[in-house]
C-alpha cells in the first residue's frame, strides 16, 4: 500500500530507510532482495538505502550483518549507515574496559561476541576480563572502522533520519547524540511539529508506526522474526517486510 501526505523527497530520488537489523542476517538478506525488486518495477531514480542503526546483538549474525552492510555500497553507492546505541556500546566495549563489556554484553551483545568468538578459549568459560582482552583481536578491523564511520543523523527533502528520535523543541543541528541514539518516551510521546517528518527505529511496535510527525520502523526483528524498511520517493511511502517464514521458504 502506497501513501501520500504534504512531505515529500527530492525529484528522481528515492529513499529506503532500513530498521534495526539486531543481527538477523536472514531478513537483512531477504529484505535487501525485497528493495532490489521494488527497484526493479519502479522508474529509474537515485537511490539512497539508509539503514537505521542497531545492526548488532540479539540476533545470531552481528558479524555477518555488519559484512552484509559494509558490500552494500558496492552496489547501492549512496549507502548510509547511522549509529545506534548498540553499535555506540560496541564499539566502546572494544576499548578493552570490562566495565563497558560487561554492560554492553548484559543488553545483548553476548550474542554479537559469539557472532565473532573464534578462539582456542571456550566463550561460556571466559570470564569477562579474557572477553575484553581478547575481541578487540577478533573483531576485523575495517568492521571497527565502518561502524566507526557512520553518522548520526540524515536529512533529505522534507524528512530527518535517526536512530532512536530527537530531543522535541531543540533545532536539529543542536541535537545531543545521546538523544539521537538513546531517547525514547519523550520523544514517542510528543505530538510537536518537528518541522520535518522524523524516521527512526529504537523503539519496538508490532508494525511500522505511522504518526503525524514521526515514522517509526523498528519491528523487533529479532523477537519477531520480521524486518521493515520504509521506501519514500516524491509525496509518496511505501513499505516493505521481510518475515521469517518467507525466508524459510525461500531456503527450502
Amino acid at each position: 500500500m502506497t501513501s501520500r501526505g504534504a512531505h515529500s523527497i527530492p525529484a528522481g530520488r528515492r529513499v529506503y530507510a532500513i530498521g534495526d537489523i539486531h543481527g538477523r542476517d536472514d531478513l537483512f538478506a531477504q529484505l535487501i532482495d525485497l528493495i532490489r525488486a521494488d527497484i526493479r518495477q519502479r522508474p529509474d531514480a537515485e537511490i539512497t538505502l539508509i539503514l537505521l542503526g542497531d545492526l548488532v546483538d540479539r540476533g545470531p549474525d552481528s558479524a555477518n550483518v555488519i559484512a552484509r552492510a559494509m558490500r552494500l555500497r558496492d552496489e547501492f553507492s549512496d549507502t548510509r549507515l547511522l549509529i545506534g546505541n548498540h553499535e555506540e556500546c560496541f564499539l566502546a566495549a572494544l576499548t578493552g574496559d570490562v566495565r563497558k563489556l560487561r554492560y554492553f554484553m548484559r543488553i545483548g551483545g553476548d550474542a554479537t561476541v559469539r557472532s565473532y568468538w573464534d578462539d582456542g578459549l571456550s566463550l561460556d568459560e571466559a570470564s569477562f576480563e579474557e572477553v575484553a582482552e581478547r575481541l578487540p583481536r577478533l573483531v576485523p578491523a575495517d568492521h571497527v572502522a565502518y561502524l566507526g564511520q557512520g553518522e548520526d543523523i540524515v536529512e533529505i527533502g522534507d524528512y530527518v533520519f535517526v536512530h532512536a528520535g530527537i530531543r522535541p523543541g531543540v533545532p536539529l543541528e543542536r541535537q545531543a547524540l545521546s538523544d539521537l541514539r538513546w531517547i525514547r518516551d519523550e520523544f514517542l510521546d510528543s505530538m510537536n511539529d518537528h518541522g520535518k517528518m522524523i524516521v527512526h527505529g529504537h523503539s519496538i511496535t508490532h508494525a511500522p508506526d505511522e504518526q503525524a510527525n514521526r515514522i517509526g520502523i523498528d519491528i523487533g526483528a529479532f523477537q519477531s522474526g520480521a524486518l521493515a524498511a520504509v521506501a519514500l520517493e516524491g509525496e509518496s511511502r511505501w513499505f516493505l517486510v521481510a518475515r521469517e517464514a518467507q525466508a524459510r521458504a525461500d531456503a527450502a
